[in-house]
C-alpha cells in the first residue's frame, strides 16, 4: 500500500543509434499529481508510453501500481490520455463516452462529464468534426470516466483556450481529491506549478532535478526590470550589497538576486538614475518554475 503509483528505475529506451531515455529513475506518489517536464526530445513521451505499456523498455525496471506495464489487470485501474488520437474518427461524442463508461464497474456519469468539459452541445458530433481543443477535452473525459486509480495525461491542455484549461485543471484536481494518482506531462510551467505535488525535470533522457514546485523555485525573491540591453553589470554589482548577483536574460531584461529588501531596491534605482537608465516594469518577484526549467535545460531551440 505504501509503494509508489509508478516506479521507474534505470530506464533505457533506444531508437536505433539514438538513446532517448538514458538510465532515468523517478517515482510518482500515490494520491499525488506528478508533473514530468522537459524540452522536446527529452524523453518524456517515451517514458510515459513505456509506463502505459505501449512501448517496450530496452533496460531498467518499471512498475505501475506494483505491476509490470501491460499487465492484464491494469486497464481497469488506469486511465490514459494520449497526446492525440485514441478515439475512432467516426465515433459520436456522447455515444463513444457512454460506451467507454460501460467497461468500468463504477464509472462517472458520462452526461455530467460532458457538461463539465463543455461538450454537451457536441454529443452527436463525430470526433473528426470536433476542433482540436474539443478533441482534447473528449480524450480527457475518456481517461477519467472509469474512476481510475492512476491517470496518465500527456499534454492534456495543449491548444486549449483559458476557459477550457481551467475546466480541465478542476477535473485533474478533483481526481487527486478523490485519491487518484496523476502523472502529467506538460509544456505549461504555470500548469505544473499550480497542479503538481511533485515535479520531475528531465533532459536528454535523464532526470536533472525533482522536488515540489516550492522546493525547486526556492523562497528567495528577485528584483526584475527592463532597460536598454548591455548595461555594465560589473559596475552594478559593485554598488549592490555583498552576496547579490545580477544577470541579463533575455536581452534587456535584468534579474537581481540576493537579500531583496529596501536597501537593494534603493541601490538599484539610484544606480539606474545615475546612469541615465529608465528601469521599466520594476518588480519584486519569486523565481518561477519556468526560470528553473530554463536554467537547467538552456534556452536553445531543440
Amino acid at each position: 500500500m505504501n509503494s509508489p503509483a509508478v516506479e521507474v528505475v534505470d530506464l533505457i529506451k533506444r531508437y536505433g543509434r539514438t538513446t532517448a531515455v538514458d538510465g532515468l529513475t523517478l517515482s510518482a506518489g500515490l494520491g499525488a499529481i506528478t508533473a514530468i517536464l522537459g524540452p522536446n526530445g527529452a524523453g518524456k513521451t517515451s517514458t510515459v508510453e513505456i509506463c502505459e505499456g505501449f512501448r517496450k523498455a530496452d533496460g531498467g525496471v518499471v512498475r505501475v501500481l506494483g505491476l509490470e506495464p501491460g499487465h492484464r489487470d491494469l486497464p481497469a485501474r488506469v486511465g490514459i490520455m494520449l497526446q492525440s488520437g485514441g478515439v475512432p474518427p467516426a465515433a459520436r461524442v456522447g455515444e463513444w463516452l457512454r460506451t467507454t463508461a460501460r467497461f468500468y464497474a463504477r464509472p462517472l456519469d458520462p452526461g455530467t462529464l460532458l457538461e463539465r468539459l463543455g461538450l454537451t452541445a457536441h454529443a452527436r458530433t463525430p470526433y473528426r468534426r470536433l476542433s482540436g481543443g474539443q478533441q482534447q477535452r473528449l480524450s480527457l473525459a475518456g481517461a477519467v470516466v472509469g474512476r481510475p486509480e492512476l491517470v496518465f495525461l500527456d499534454e492534456p491542455t495543449a491548444g486549449l483556450d483559458p476557459q477550457a484549461r481551467h475546466a480541465c485543471w478542476e477535473v485533474v484536481e478533483e481526481l487527486r481529491s478523490c485519491g487518484a494518482s496523476v502523472v502529467l506531462t506538460t509544456h505549461h510551467m504555470d500548469e505544473a506549478e499550480r497542479l503538481a505535488d511533485h515535479v520531475v525535470i528531465i533532459d536528454r533522457g535523464r532526470v536533472v532535478a525533482e522536488g515540489s514546485p516550492c522546493a525547486l523555485t526556492g523562497a528567495e525573491r528577485q528584483l526584475r526590470f527592463r532597460a536598454r540591453p548591455g548595461l555594465d553589470l560589473d559596475e552594478l554589482l559593485a554598488a549592490l550589497p555583498v552576496g547579490s548577483t545580477a544577470k541579463e536574460s533575455p536581452s534587456g531584461h535584468y534579474i537581481i538576486e540576493g537579500h531583496v529588501g529596501p536597501e537593494l531596491l534603493a541601490t538599484v534605482t539610484a544606480w539606474c538614475a545615475a546612469e541615465g537608465v529608465t528601469a521599466d516594469d520594476l518588480s519584486v518577484e519569486r523565481r518561477t518554475l519556468e526560470d528553473v526549467f530554463l536554467e537547467l535545460t538552456g534556452r536553445e531551440l531543440r
